[in-house]
């Protein structure tokens, strides 16, 4: 199965994006790796935050090769809710503008028998894949309500949707999300913030084919029978969707969730 990361030719260019201030979270790999060289390749000031320096060098360095614009990135553990407000600080500082756009990325969907989930392991997985969401946007927001506006993006899940096993904790934060996202838009929609959730279904990324082929085997073929679309799905799918949304061409489009899963739920 070959992997599809880069950006594809022929997609659509959004004018607004080019030199707007864009944050992604978790861009060092999979989803947030391909969300930074989109919007690289639209012209955007992109910034990243990664959880590992060496994984974040490297895409920033490959982002760069690709699409001949550099993005900012700083290392940080998104838990640590006082090193990311800084790390977002100094990136807003050093790309010489507000964040105008926001996609909340980062997230680790591990599994976990519901019989085996701890109060410790629980709370680590609300810190992972919801609560930086919240903190991240009300970091960047002061910025975007000065600057007449702008666009958040939060990423949840379809897995929720279909009751997945094996990820209470996941699950549960993913589909808080929605929730996340729709209130938000309410409270900062006289701003002219937008919010919007895109939830993704199987994306194939290097991480999800390695730990699929050791955990599921063949289980490829069974995923994609569920689908409508008889195409495996990839980090570029959801990297469009996000495109559109922190652009203008979206510009009355606020508290929804866009399922980008092949026809799944």
């Amino acid at each position: 199965m070959e992997l599809k990361s880069a950006v594809e030719p022929g997609m659509a260019f959004y004018p607004s994006l080019k030199g707007r201030v864009v944050l992604v979270t978790g861009g060092g790999s999979g989803i947030g790796a391909s969300l930074v060289e989109h919007f690289c390749d639209q012209g955007a000031k992109t910034l990243f935050l990664e959880l590992d320096a060496g994984t974040a060098a490297a895409t920033a360095d490959d982002v760069a090769e690709r699409t001949g614009i550099t993005p900012l990135w700083r290392a940080v553990d998104l838990r640590d809710i006082p090193a990311t407000r800084a790390a977002i600080e100094a990136l807003a500082a050093e790309a010489g503008g507000p964040i105008r756009g926001l996609v909340n990325n980062a997230g680790n969907d591990d599994r976990r028998p519901a019989l085996e989930v701890t109060p410790e392991l629980w709370d680590e997985r609300f810190a992972t894949n919801l609560s930086h969401q919240f903190f991240c946007a009300q970091a960047v927001l002061p910025g975007m309500m000065a600057a007449g506006g702008g666009s958040i993006v939060n990423l949840g899940s379809n897995s929720w949707m279909q009751g997945a096993a094996g990820l209470i904790a996941y699950t549960t934060a993913k589909s808080a999300v929605a929730g996340l996202t729709r209130s938000l838009a309410r409270e900062f929609g006289e701003a002219n913030v937008r919010v919007n959730c895109i939830a993704p279904g199987w994306i194939l990324t290097e991480r999800q084919v390695t730990r699929a082929k050791a955990i599921y085997q063949d289980k490829f073929d069974d995923y994609l029978a569920k689908q409508c679309l008889k195409r495996f799905l990839f980090p570029p799918d959801v990297a469009r969707m996000a495109l559109w949304l922190i652009a203008d061409d979206a510009q009355m489009v606020t508290s929804q969730t866009f399922i980008v899963d092949g026809g799944v739920v």
